[in-house]
């Protein structure tokens, strides 16, 4: 199997050019803080900026890790804190999405407080553990069903990313042995890379259960056998933007399926194969740290905050050029 983009844009019906023009106008973006990685690493802005970043640009809400932002983190706050960026939050009319790198019932059970404290509507996870595929899929189901009693109220919608080793068939799986319908899946735009997968075909596969996603854009690196990604800046890559857009857009029949489009630019951040064209009926996933963008020694630190800033803006204008060239292919099939 080699890498396909599937650039080409669909033939639509007259009821879904009409359903992909209401709903490109609407559609509901949130600032990611991945898209500010380094200055977030580097104290030089916090959560209130971001807040700030999604009011000024008319978006919905944030995504945010616990841990963004180091020891000012939303993990390292205190109550006080926690109330005044909700306030703040509130004032803006912005929603908050959480999100957390495992699916260890102490690390949800930390966002959930967070979460109430907030006023947040949205939880992420994925498991990151090390094993066998059907070991992984057996310790996150675990995981997972205890969603219910860290959740009895239902107050969240909890989203399992697909990131980077398991398939979409896999976290469908998941899900439905789970029977929880407050976890969705979310789709990223580049992470089925790593587990051998196209773009477009795991959006099919994991399509019933997606409600949130996160956009960005990457080049492929064949390496080992499997395929790795690099981000970079959104139009400069090599995943069918446009088509996976519309493609999520159309989802659901009589209002929109998929509630939340985060803006996460990644440029510079590399992923490895985690599984390949050649691999075992049930291949051993190693364990991975934290997603973190790798920065060299010798690199101008102050000139990549700059540019990252720069980034996350012009891959907000990026999209909405997608939604606008989706908008002018519709309007064709009416």
């Amino acid at each position: 199997m080699t890498y396909s983009q599937n650039l080409t844009l669909p033939a639509l019906t007259a009821e879904q050019a009409r359903r992909l023009i209401e709903r490109s106008g609407r559609i509901p973006l949130f600032a990611h803080a991945y898209a500010f990685h380094l200055n977030f690493r580097c104290n030089r802005i916090g959560v209130e900026e971001l807040l700030h970043f999604a009011g000024d640009h008319r978006l919905q809400g944030i995504k945010i890790h616990l841990d963004d932002g180091e020891s000012l983190s939303l993990r390292h706050c205190d109550d006080g804190r926690l109330a005044a960026l909700q306030l703040l939050a509130q004032r803006q009319g912005l929603e908050v999405h959480l999100e957390v790198s495992s699916t260890d019932s102490a690390e949800l059970r930390e966002a959930v407080r967070i979460a109430r404290l907030l006023a947040a509507t949205s939880i992420r996870c994925y498991p990151r553990y090390a094993g066998r595929v059907s070991e992984i899929m057996a310790w996150t189901v675990r995981d997972l069903g205890l969603l219910s009693t860290l959740d009895p109220h239902g107050q969240f919608r909890f989203t399992l990313e697909q990131h980077e080793d398991l398939k979409g068939d896999e976290l469908v799986r998941i899900v439905e042995a789970v029977g929880n319908p407050n976890l969705k899946l979310l789709f990223d735009f580049a992470n089925m890379l790593n587990a051998w997968e196209q773009p477009l075909d795991a959006l099919r596969r994991m399509a019933p259960h997606i409600s949130d996603v996160h956009i960005k854009d990457a080049r492929v690196v064949s390496e080992r056998g499997g395929w790795g990604h690099r981000a970079c800046r959104s139009g400069d890559g090599e995943l069918p933007m446009a088509r996976l857009l519309l493609e999520l857009l159309l989802l659901g029949d009589d209002e929109p399926q998929v509630l939340a489009y985060g803006l996460e630019e990644e440029v510079d951040y590399y992923a490895p194969p985690l599984r390949f064209a050649a691999e075992a009926p049930d291949p051993w996933i190693p364990y991975r740290a934290f997603s973190e963008t790798e920065l060299a020694p010798a690199a101008d630190l102050e000139g990549l905050l700059a540019r990252e800033l720069q980034d996350a803006r012009d891959q907000l204008d990026h999209v909405r050029g997608l939604l606008r060239q989706l908008r002018a292919h519709a309007e064709h099939w009416l």
